[in-house]
């Protein structure tokens, strides 16, 4: 997915730039994501006075997953507000120099390939822990029960070992 700043120049509107992209490469290695649907890209490129281009528009993909307290499989909706503003510059000598603004980034090449901004954007939006519902009690770290289906009985109190000679102060 990319465009060209002298074709978006002599562009008269907006350009739609629409595409479904295998993003699972991104997710590999990550052993809570079983699978991910392409990521759908629906952008709009919009041509600025000064070799200026702003690519706004969303992404959204599905991803097989597991719970990260009860290990249920679960499927879980990326939806990614995407804006960027891409500046055309004359040396490469001033590519990555940006003093004026931090949102803009300096591209020395006529054409601007979008998939490592769109591969940072899903990265940036993945769910570090995904849960199947708000309230999952997870599995019994004693005995590995579903704690959202019945009670185990395990006793899982925590008694820190500094006090625990004080366990049997009270039991005389």
């Amino acid at each position: 997915m990319d465009f060209r700043f002298r074709q978006m120049a002599s562009h008269d509107g907006p350009k739609q730039l629409h595409d479904a992209l295998d993003m699972s490469h991104v997710v590999k290695g990550r052993n809570d994501i079983h699978g991910m649907s392409p990521l759908a890209c629906d952008l709009t490129a919009v041509y600025a006075e000064g070799n200026v281009v702003e690519v706004t528009g969303t992404l959204s993909a599905e991803m097989d997953m597991s719970c990260s307290r009860c290990l249920k499989p679960l499927k879980h909706k990326v939806d990614i507000e995407f804006e960027e503003t891409f500046k055309r510059i004359d040396t490469p000598v001033e590519e990555g120099q940006n003093e004026e603004e931090d949102d803009i980034r300096l591209i020395a090449d006529d054409q601007v390939d979008l998939n490592p901004y769109i591969e940072e954007a899903l990265l940036l939006n993945l769910p570090y822990a995904a849960v199947c519902k708000e309230d999952c009690k997870g599995l019994c770290p004693s005995c590995g029960t579903d704690l959202n289906e019945r009670d185990c009985g395990c006793k899982n109190e925590r008694i820190d070992p500094r006090l625990a000679a004080l366990g049997d102060f009270f039991k005389k």
